[in-house]
């Protein structure tokens, strides 16, 4: 648990329909995960959820992680820093903003072990699989027992967000075992606007800008990765659609010729930065310690990328290169496209 990966890992995993009839024919793996949602529990349970999640948004308005973090799992308590840091950096934005509580959502992993990975199917699924009454959560590593998805809709701030809290229950009370902020927009834009825009580059045959923006409005579609509705799923069959071979993507890098060198690019993106969108690319270095030579190559690396796929020139307004170390140490630049020669 804990707070959201980073998001330029944002690859969504669907449940299929044959995966959720398979789950509801083996009677032992459906009692291992169950989910109730809001019109299926019952009203205690309902509200005490939603008491706890609106006493977390105040805990996190005030910045008040030292609360937060007592009134956390021990497990998430004993590794506080990545949601110590999501406080401090939502605060602003919270501050003065409303928040409006969805229905929640009770997940019960049963058995003696953590299950590997926790499948939750939530509401009611038709014959094709998802509706627009269903929802998928999948966690990994879920330590067996009761768990509480609530989704807080934050506005009339900086800009709408989502603020999803996972809580644990121990005896009576509710304890914080997930915290993931999520702004809603990218580059002023929400995921209606990238779908739309994903739609026009795909029947103008620009695939590649296509894929990104559906990346994108995935990323935005949903409040958590770990949750996966019909939206979402027509979103992933609709970039699966665009999906170029030549690109880097499952943890699988994809080769690049430029200035006589091979660069092994590993993972591109589309990076939103104010109201700036740009495409960012990363790719495999020995060593960023001498900048000059870091920057030079990073340019070699995004003029060769331009070279190659000339669209993206129609859909983002800069590249940024960033050359990754073994370590995980990395140097990053950026280039306006319009500089790009």
């Amino acid at each position: 648990m804990g707070t959201a990966s980073e998001p330029t890992l944002r690859n969504r995993r669907r449940c299929r329909p044959w995966l959720w009839l398979l789950l509801l024919a083996v009677a032992v793996y459906a009692q291992a995960q169950t989910c109730e949602s809001a019109a299926d529990m019952g009203g205690s349970e309902r509200t005490a959820l939603e008491a706890a999640a609106k006493r977390y948004f105040e805990m996190s308005v005030r910045g008040d992680a030292a609360a937060l973090k007592q009134n956390s799992i021990a497990s998430v308590a004993a590794s506080f820093a990545g949601i110590d840091t999501a406080v401090k950096e939502n605060q602003s934005a919270f501050t003065g903003a409303k928040a409006t509580v969805r229905p929640p959502f009770l997940l019960t992993a049963d058995g003696p072990e953590p299950l590997a990975r926790a499948e939750f199917l939530c509401g009611v699924f038709g014959k094709s699989g998802q509706t627009k009454d269903s929802t998928v959560f999948v966690l990994p590593n879920l330590p067996p027992g009761k768990y509480g998805v609530v989704i807080l809709d934050v506005n009339g701030g900086q800009e709408p967000r989502t603020l999803t809290f996972v809580l644990q229950q121990a005896g009576a009370d509710w304890k914080l075992a997930g915290f993931y902020a999520k702004s809603t927009q990218a580059a002023g834009h929400d995921a209606a606007w990238f779908t739309g825009h994903a739609r026009d580059f795909k029947a103008k045959a620009q695939n590649h800008n296509a894929w990104l923006y559906y990346r994108e409005a995935m990323a935005l579609s949903a409040p958590v990765d770990f949750m996966n509705t019909l939206a979402t799923d027509k979103l992933y069959d609709e970039a699966q659609a665009t999906q170029p071979s030549d690109v880097p993507t499952n943890g699988n890098s994809v080769d690049m010729s430029a200035g006589g060198k091979i660069y092994h690019l590993t993972a591109i993106f589309l990076l939103a930065v104010g109201d700036s969108l740009d495409v960012a690319v990363k790719y495999q270095a020995d060593d960023v310690s001498n900048t000059a030579r870091t920057f030079q190559e990073n340019t070699t690396v995004i003029k060769a990328l331009v070279a190659k796929f000339p669209e993206l020139r129609e859909a983002f307004a800069g590249v940024v290169a960033r050359a990754v170390e073994p370590s995980g140490r990395d140097y990053g630049s950026l280039v306006a496209m319009k500089d790009i020669k």
